[in-house]
């Protein structure tokens, strides 16, 4: 499937660029959430004529999206959860347990699927997640994992 993206998306491209995906991503992601319009030369025009104020929009956003990555960036995050007795959680922390006690903690709001993890949290320990908030802005935090004590 041919699309023409309206804002720069990581590893497919940037604004205007025509790009092929897979149907399903396209239909189901890109041209839902408003981030392309299928390729055609009326949507090739239109998208030229747009260019510059899809720019300046990008380019509000990632100020906007900057400030927010410069206070979250290097903080740490702890958690208290149940393990066994060689330090495996019972449970694994997921993106979406990390953004709720960030947005708890600091009043950001980070949606889970911005949040990439390089490895399973699994295991007692600290660990560095990056979140992406945007293709050109990133933050780096730092998760600890601790075992709760037993009365």
């Amino acid at each position: 499937m041919e699309v023409i993206l309206l804002e720069n998306i990581m590893n497919l491209g940037n604004i205007g660029d025509k790009v092929v995906v897979k149907p399903g991503y396209g239909r189901n992601f890109l041209l839902k959430t408003g981030k392309a319009l299928r390729y055609s030369k009326e949507n090739l025009e239109h998208v030229a004529k747009k260019k510059d104020e899809l720019n300046k929009k990008n380019i509000e956003l990632k100020k906007k999206l900057k400030e927010t990555a410069q206070l979250i960036n290097k903080k740490s995050f702890k958690f208290s959860k149940e393990s066994k007795e060689n330090g495996e959680l019972y449970g694994s922390i997921k993106p979406k347990e990390i953004s709720t006690e960030i947005f708890n903690k600091m009043k950001i709001e980070v949606k889970p699927s911005q949040i990439v993890l390089r490895k399973d949290i699994n295991k007692i320990g600290e660990y560095k997640v990056d979140i992406n908030f945007h293709s050109e802005v990133t933050a780096q935090i730092s998760i600890k994992i601790d075992k709760i004590q037993a009365i």
